[in-house]
């Protein structure tokens, strides 16, 4: 840079031209300013290298957590709702959830059933039922079925109460006897109903009444509530699928068993915890590993982040997860009991065969410590931990946030520089022109007198000849 400048003045100097302004100029400019540009930029960008990386680390422990606690939620990793007798009793788990208060011992001593009555037999099902109007009451509501001829055979009274939609079903059974009405009303004491004669009933027509007690049409089966007991609490339902019981789950009666208690309880998701904890450590390692490039950059030199406090904070807390209680209380407490230790760079490692043998031994403790049934502070298993740890360092006030405003400081404080710093060169600049050019202007004056001194020595020379 300085021989380009002494090049252009040594050439300027000449009297057979002007000074080349505009390229000296450039080059005092570039010589006196570049230095500072070039490491002004170099910091700008190592430092919006920082921020991305910071953003990456966030983003990468943010989805990490997120993941895991959406996994947990699913039902594979809490465990089914089982009975150890599906013709007695079945259960299924409901969304929203998990069943509490198992195991529970259940006993059905009645299934709920809707009324049904049957009429006497008539030749077929195209025999005249009657006409006029029977009144069908259920539930505490009336309807009116009405037959009028031509349209009142057996089929068409069937085909009226149906039409009806009071909650009752009319079918025609036919056999040797010949054809019948049969009515089926929906499970529950509360949906007996009735069916008595009303406005215009023939005699035909009133072979198909009863008053609740008796009447033509006979009671096969009476209306009536479930019957159950668990763990000793009597329970009556209007319906044999039951979702109020216990919380979260289903209960379906499919058989009377009086005297006989069936075992409702959860059954432990062995696999599938196995797999579980070696995603667990498999997605901590990957994301330790990134932390480690950005913090210490392999081969013994310093990585980007090395000297950011909030990256050397995340890397600590997450090396702490392994040995971090997640149960309060039980056989196994923390991941280092299921046979994860921490290596030396602070990824994790599985031994296979004792989280096997914990699993055979106790698998409902594993599963209560990884993916307790009620959350809490002295439970947190190991999704609540990890997101103890992730709101803990994206808080407002934590490490993370600390070294993003630090980062954001610094961002502003160099463009800051960078504005001033152009604002310096094009200040300098200018100045520089306005010198150089003063220069060339006495120069060429210079030479104008120079060219004249010349022409009068020539000619006093010649005269003088």
């Amino acid at each position: 840079m300085a021989t380009g400048i002494a090049d252009s003045l040594s050439s300027s100097l000449g009297l057979s031209s002007g000074i080349n302004v505009s390229q000296l100029v450039s080059d005092l400019t570039a010589n006196a300013f570049d230095p500072k540009q070039t490491a002004l930029d170099t910091r700008v960008t190592t430092n919006n290298a920082r921020i991305s990386a910071l953003a990456s680390a966030k983003s990468a422990l943010s989805t990490f957590s997120s993941a895991l606690t959406e996994l947990l939620k699913s039902s594979a990793y809490k465990g089914q709702p089982v009975s150890n007798d599906t013709s007695v009793v079945a259960v299924s788990a409901l969304t929203g959830g998990t069943p509490q208060g198992l195991p529970a011992q259940i006993e059905v001593k009645q299934l709920a059933q809707g009324q049904v009555l049957q009429s006497a037999s008539l030749g077929a099902a195209d025999a005249v039922a009657g006409a006029g109007t029977l009144t069908l009451a259920v539930g505490g509501k009336s309807y009116d079925v009405t037959l009028t001829a031509p349209a009142n055979t057996l089929d068409d009274l069937a085909t009226a109460i149906n039409g009806a939609n009071a909650g009752v079903s009319a079918s025609i059974v036919t056999d040797q006897s010949g054809a019948r009405l049969v009515l089926k009303g929906s499970p529950g004491a509360d949906n007996a109903f009735t069916l008595t004669a009303g406005t215009g009933a023939d005699a035909d027509l009133q072979r198909f009444t009863f008053d609740g007690t008796s009447g033509s049409m006979a009671r096969s089966q009476t209306a009536q509530n479930a019957q159950i007991a668990i763990d000793g609490v009597d329970m009556e339902f209007g319906s044999n699928e039951i979702t109020t019981a216990i919380p979260y789950l289903r209960i379906d009666l499919n058989s009377a068993a009086p005297g006989k208690t069936v075992t409702i309880a959860t059954d432990q998701p062995t696999a599938t915890m196995n797999d579980l904890v070696q995603e667990i450590v498999s997605a901590y390692n990957n994301l330790k590993q990134a932390l480690n490039a950005a913090t210490t950059g392999g081969s013994g030199t310093s990585g980007l982040m090395t000297a950011d406090s909030g990256m050397r904070e995340m890397s600590r807390r997450l090396a702490a997860l392994a040995s971090t209680p997640l149960a309060a209380s039980g056989p196994y407490r923390t991941l280092n009991d299921l046979g994860i230790s921490t290596n030396r760079d602070g990824t994790l490692s599985l031994d296979a065969a004792r989280l096997a043998k914990a699993l055979a031994d106790d698998p409902a403790a594993v599963t209560q410590m990884l993916n307790p049934t009620v959350q809490s502070a002295d439970n947190p298993g190991v999704a609540g931990a990890l997101k103890g740890i992730t709101d803990y360092l994206n808080g407002t006030d934590g490490p993370l946030a600390s070294s993003e405003a630090t980062y954001a400081k610094l961002q502003k404080s160099l463009q800051d520089q960078l504005d001033a710093l152009d604002d310096k060169r094009a200040a300098y600049g200018e100045q520089m022109t306005r010198v150089y050019s003063n220069m060339q202007t006495r120069l060429l004056q210079f030479k104008a007198t120079q060219s004249y001194l010349e022409q009068q020595i020539a000619a006093w020379n010649k005269s003088s000849d």
